[in-house]
């Protein structure tokens, strides 16, 4: 599947190392791109294979997860619409860190490793917009570390919701609209805890006012959440 010219000018602003490419180079990218759709739950990429290209996100959302040895999953990230992944992998040539699944119906572009290398590296530019997000990228990952380090339950999961609502959050009069659907299974796999467990302290949250759920999907953080001082 090919883009067209609207797509293509939506992607490059979306995207800062795509955005600061001269006019020219930004033609040769609609040529370069290849668009592939996933359905819900089709994985796109998976860990320790060889990975030959760039992803980035043109519609729906996917989830980066590893599994541990136990078979659980972990969940390490959520990517959107604009968002992209496969970068890590791509500059060093070493295999997928992670696996990719799509969470929904969803549409992904792929640029090939040597045309990626071509097209980006060679502009000052994007190649400080990658070193940015390759900082942000390892930022994200101490933030996981530090969910992780929690002792109690109740702290992870309210750790994990503050991640959720800074990367998806629309601040409101009532408080911070987590805008994307997160599932209790998937807030339980970030947080690294049981769905019943992350079920029970939302549940808690509801009853005490720190959280509200909006149109059964979309989960809002009142003030008073942003309040509470973690037991650990």
């Amino acid at each position: 599947m090919k883009f067209n010219s609207d797509v293509v000018s939506k992607i490059c602003n979306g995207i800062p190392f795509l955005a600061c490419l001269p006019a020219g180079e930004l033609s040769e990218i609609e040529s370069l791109v290849t668009v592939r759709t996933f359905s819900k739950n089709q994985t796109i990429l998976l860990e320790n294979e060889p990975q030959d290209y760039f992803y980035f996100v043109i519609t729906g959302r996917v989830k980066v997860i590893r599994h541990s040895k136990e078979g659980k999953e972990l969940l390490l990230a959520i990517h959107k619409k604009y968002d992209y992944f496969g970068e890590m992998a791509i500059l060093d040539g070493k295999t997928a860190p992670a696996t990719v699944v799509a969470m929904e119906s969803s549409a992904i572009g792929f640029i090939k490793r040597e045309r990626f290398m071509r097209c980006i590296l060679t502009n000052e530019q994007s190649l400080h917009e990658l070193i940015s997000l390759l900082c942000s990228r390892l930022r994200d990952a101490w933030t996981v570390v530090n969910v992780m380090g929690c002792a109690e339950a109740g702290d992870k999961v309210r750790a994990a919701l503050k991640i959720f609502s800074q990367k998806f959050g629309t601040r409101t009069k009532s408080g911070v609209i987590i805008s994307t659907k997160i599932t209790h299974q998937d807030l339980a796999n970030f947080a690294a805890v049981s769905r019943e467990t992350a079920s029970r302290i939302l549940s808690a949250m509801a009853k005490t006012g720190e959280i509200e759920i909006i149109d059964r999907k979309y989960i809002l953080l009142t003030p008073s959440f942003f309040k509470k001082q973690p037991i650990s």
